[in-house]
């Protein structure tokens, strides 16, 4: 797996899912909505812990900051 996700996207991702977990547990989200959204909140930090996200590899899309290259 060649990571694809930046430090932005992934802090986003990591922060979505506590809010979505959090607003679970307090009884905001429940039944179905709350399931599916618990779903993507564990994609979501899998994807923040490991900065790969399927989906951005499937349609080319990267966030991660290219490497600096030194032409010496």
């Amino acid at each position: 797996m060649k990571s694809n996700l930046g430090n932005t996207d992934r802090i986003i991702r990591i922060l979505a899912a506590v809010a979505i977990i959090i607003l679970y547990f307090a009884k905001v989200i429940s039944g179905i909505t709350g399931i599916i959204l618990l779903v993507l909140a564990v994609v979501f930090v899998l994807s923040g812990f490991f900065s790969f996200c399927p989906l951005y590899s499937h349609l080319g899309i990267s966030t991660r900051k290219k490497k600096a290259e030194n032409n010496m």
